[in-house]
Order: C-alpha cells, then structure tokens, then sequence
C-alpha cells in the first residue's frame, strides 16, 4: 500500500516562519503517512519537536537523516526510546566493489572467515583481484563521492575535516573558539604519529591546553569519526581515562592528512578496525596488535610478517598485507573488507 509521503529538507527558507511541528501536524491531518526530513541538525530544537510530533502524532512515521554525527549525538537524549537509530559507515571495500565496479559480493562474518577464510579467499579470487581493488579502496574508496578526480575528492574530504573542526565542534559541542586552532593541531599532530601512543601531559603541553580539555578533545575527535582510540585489555576506563592508542578513523584520511605519504604499517590497521569496529569489541592485548571480543588474537603486517610475535597463543592468527589467500592462521587482511 502506497503512502502519503513529504520529503521536506529542513535548511528551507519555509522554516525561517515556519515550525518543524506546525508542518507535521498539518501534513497529519491531510492523511499524511511518512514524513522525510533532511538535514535536521540544521533546524534549532530539532529533537524537542520531533519529541512532541513523535508524543502526539502517533499515526505519523518520521525518517530523519543529519550529516552531523556529533548533533545527532547531542538530540539523542530528547529522543531515548523513541527513535531507532542507523549509522551510516564510510564504505566497506564490499560496499566500494559494488558501488564503484558495480560487482556484488556476499557478506562476511568474522566466525566464517575465521574457520574457512581459505575456501572463501579461492572463491573470490575468481571474481575479482582483492590485491588491485584493496590498494585503490585505501587511497579513494571509504566515501561515495569520488569522481576519478583524487585530487578533488582528497579536497573534499578536507573540506569535510574543517566543517567539523571549525562549526560542528564549535557550535554543538560548546567549545570555545580559541581552542579550536588547538584542537585542529591536536589531529594533525596524530596524523602525523599514527598509531599514537599518546603521553598526555607532554602532548597537552604541546598545544597548549589543560590535560582534561585534551582527553575531551579525544572524546569528540572520535565521536566526530575521526579517529579510532583504542585501551588496554586489562586495563578499567574512566571518563577521564586517556586512551592507550590512537589510529584515524579510516585509510582515506590517512592519505588526505599524511600529504599522500601515510606509513604502509599504520594504513594495514586502520584498515583492519575500520572493518571490525562497527561489530566488534576490539582492545589492545599484551601479546599481539589486537583482541577482538575478548577472544581471537590477531597480529598485523606485510606477506613476510611471522608467527613469532603470536606464537604459543591460542586462536591467534597472522593477517597479511599483499596475500590473495592464506592457510591455517594466516588470513589476507583485503578479507575483512567483507565484514559488512
């Protein structure tokens, strides 16, 4: 059954003497059924209102979308257990095969690749060459709007990094303007170092701001997806806990705030938790580069990388770089780009 549906982007002029609310409950009483709205972190008090369209317009069903991560963070509270949500994740290397190459791969859970990644690795290997796709998917494939034009799509994405740092952080976040420079040298800093194992008295030294204002600045530089902060698997978080390493949120990043020189090292782990974190608890174990689940060890690196560092370790395994298929505990790392 078709249904009435309004699609309204919420930047609109028609806002300027108009209410969110006014326009639902209208659009409700016409025999409305779906109301999309665009851009929401745009409109003030975007979440109280949805709220109240949601407590009084029980027939009506609304579908909000915002490019904002930290304002939707921020509405979440107004809409606890009235909203579910979806998070939008930059592109898989499965997602950028289909998107980009039109070519339509299956799924992966971590237990399937874990307990058959050799079978499986043989049968995508008839359909496609993981090794080219996973060396352009690294440089241009964790966003939708590459054109062929790198230059332009790296600009693009810095455009995105300052909208961040000098409006999202600024206006929704609260935080006063002159720490923002300081915040922007903070990220450039760990582009510059990743991984990073922070010492936090010295860095927050090196910038110029007080240690608790630095490991909240972590806090939102991660909840802006940014970057990837990773503990200790013994180890208890706090609030005020500095995180034990620190990576940027996807390899596209790398190449935008590395000057196209990132470390081949640091580009193979991010790749790997840029797969594993949307579904997985990831940790940093004692022995080893990452615990997944509290359960499987997996240690990262090029084709000749050694079992030595994970040896003795039960369900740990060896991920490797420019691999098209591995054996027993040694896995292709372009395999977990099949993750989701």
């Amino acid at each position: 059954k078709s249904k009435n549906v309004l699609y309204v982007a919420l930047d609109d002029l028609f806002f300027s003497s108009n209410t969110l609310y006014s326009l639902a409950e209208k659009f409700n009483q016409t025999g409305g059924q779906l109301l999309l709205l665009d851009e929401v972190h745009k409109y003030p008090n975007w979440s109280r209102e949805l709220k109240l369209i949601y407590d009084d317009l029980d027939e009506l069903q609304v579908i909000f979308t915002s490019s904002s991560i930290l304002e939707i963070h921020k509405g979440e509270s107004d809409l606890s257990r009235r909203s579910l949500d979806y998070k939008l994740k930059e592109l898989s290397l499965r997602e950028y095969l289909f998107f980009r190459e039109g070519i339509q791969m299956p799924e992966l859970t971590l237990n399937e690749i874990i307990d058959n990644h050799t079978e499986i690795a043989f049968e995508f290997v008839k359909e496609i060459k993981p090794i080219k796709h996973y060396n352009s998917y690294i440089q241009t494939g964790a966003y939708p709007y590459f054109s062929g034009d790198r230059e332009a799509y790296y600009q693009q994405i810095m455009n995105t990094v300052n909208l961040i740092m000098d409006i999202d952080i600024q206006s929704i976040e609260g935080v006063e303007y002159a720490n923002i420079s300081k915040f922007k040298r903070l990220l450039y800093i760990l582009a510059s170092n990743v991984p990073f194992t922070p010492n936090i008295s010295k860095l927050a030294e090196k910038i110029n701001i007080n240690r608790n204002l630095l490991v909240y600045a972590l806090q939102i530089l991660e909840r802006a997806e940014l970057i990837h902060t990773l503990n200790k698997n013994s180890k208890s978080i706090s609030i005020l806990s500095k995180p034990d390493k620190i990576w940027l949120h996807n390899t596209n990043l790398n190449y935008v705030l590395s000057d196209n020189s990132p470390d081949k090292g640091n580009i193979r782990e991010t790749f790997f938790i840029q797969h594993l974190s949307p579904h997985h608890q990831l940790s940093i174990p004692e022995r080893g580069d990452f615990m997944t689940d509290k359960t499987y060890i997996f240690e990262i690196g090029g084709k000749n990388k050694s079992k030595k560092q994970i040896s003795g370790i039960p369900q740990a395994f060896v991920v490797k770089d420019d691999i098209e298929t591995g054996a027993m505990n040694v896995i292709p790392l372009w395999l977990f780009g099949f993750l989701y």
